[in-house]
């Protein structure tokens, strides 16, 4: 029996649902991203934008399964994989227009998992035209996930039931804080002015991955972070889990986040305060035109 009837638009997933999704992707990651994991060759993968950018029969597989089993239980949803986006881009255009969408990174943190670096995850978001509701941040090799929805508070969940709520940072001081930045996925005449921000704060690093980059910020491990490639299936989920967290998130001109941006800077702080202070030392990207 399948959930066939949309989800009411004043209510997340039902516990029953939740867990339905967790189990998919549990399922896909032991059945399409572990075996492969250190066990790839050379042919089961490709470049696509540049040689940084790879997709592995891990991530085609993985989002095959899980596009199947969403439909099975949601027939009305739009699902939005980042590889269904690579073949057919008109996709990301329909997210603000859907009442249920789920947007899905297969594989999220590609390049970890080529070069055999266990830092990689799949990324869930669910949004109402354009607004994330629900946001799952898992990790395979440890087999947990971190989730939220717009009424409850995020945590970290383990299959044998034990949960944690999670709390972001207390922020402070720029010169305390530490964070991530995606240099290299800014554009090439901001990078320069970027770079020389790094020695106002503690520490300013990538994981390349965005999935443990938000696990790590809702955890309190950092304090921010700072990215100029809006892929909602990269950051949905995890701005909601922020948020749910206590966090500040929005994007860099002031204005709400939503999936459907395409353009822009989003920055995720601990705190409206922090928030504030981190604007103003970035203030500089919202005069270059790539912010618009």
């Amino acid at each position: 029996m399948t959930d066939s009837l949309p989800i009411p638009l004043t209510a997340p997933l039902t516990s029953a649902q939740q867990r339905k999704l967790i189990n998919l992707v549990r399922r896909a990651a032991k059945a399409e991203i572990l075996p492969r994991f250190r066990r790839h060759g050379a042919t089961d993968m490709r470049a696509k934008a540049n040689r940084f950018d790879l997709v592995t029969e891990a991530d085609t597989g993985a989002e095959a399964m899980l596009t199947r089993g969403i439909l099975q239980m949601f027939p009305h949803a739009l699902v939005v994989g980042e590889e269904a986006v690579d073949a057919d881009t008109s996709l990301r255009g329909k997210i603000n227009e859907a009442e249920l969408a789920f947007l899905v990174d297969p594989l999220d943190g590609t390049w970890n998992f080529v070069n055999g670096l266990p830092l990689f995850g799949v990324i869930i978001a669910i949004t109402r035209f354009g607004k994330p509701v629900l946001g799952l941040l898992y990790d395979p090799i440890m087999d947990d996930w971190i989730i939220a929805d717009e009424a409850n508070p995020a945590r970290l969940c383990r299959n044998l039931g034990a949960e944690k709520r999670l709390q972001v940072s207390r922020g402070g001081d720029l010169s305390e804080m530490t964070g991530f930045i995606h240099l290299h996925l800014m554009e090439k005449d901001v990078q320069r002015e970027v770079a020389t921000t790094f020695p106002d704060f503690g520490r300013v690093k990538t994981l390349q991955c965005s999935c443990h980059e938000y696990r790590t910020l809702a955890r309190g491990g950092v304090d921010f972070c700072l990215s100029g490639m809006m892929t909602p299936w990269d950051h949905a989920a995890g701005v909601l889990i922020c948020q749910q967290a206590g966090g500040h998130v929005a994007m860099l001109d002031g204005s709400d986040y939503d999936a459907g941006r395409t353009e822009g800077y989003l920055l995720a702080a601990p705190d409206e305060a922090s928030w504030a202070r981190l604007r103003d030392r970035f203030d500089f990207l919202l005069k270059t035109g790539d912010a618009t």
